[in-house]
């Protein structure tokens, strides 16, 4: 195993020196500092409403389940 430093910039890793490989290899990075991660935000189970859902879909008399499938089959 080789440590080498380097500096790690918009996507790319500069490396501090030069080494010479006959083929590609396979690296771990380690990042020396805290870098904060971008938080994944996902369904805020406090903004759904299931009334609201009732009342959008009142007028609607077929499945639902159905619908969404049709809807993505023709999303491909």
């Amino acid at each position: 195993m080789l440590a080498i430093k380097g500096i790690y910039n918009n996507g790319k890793i500069d490396l501090q020196e030069k080494i010479k490989t006959i083929k590609s290899v396979p690296v771990i990075v380690t990042f020396l500092e805290e870098i904060e991660s971008p938080v994944e935000t996902g369904l805020d189970i406090n903004s759904f409403s299931f009334n609201k859902s009732r009342e959008i879909t009142k007028h609607y008399h077929g499945s639902l389940s159905d619908a969404v499938i049709e809807e993505r089959r023709h999303a491909l």
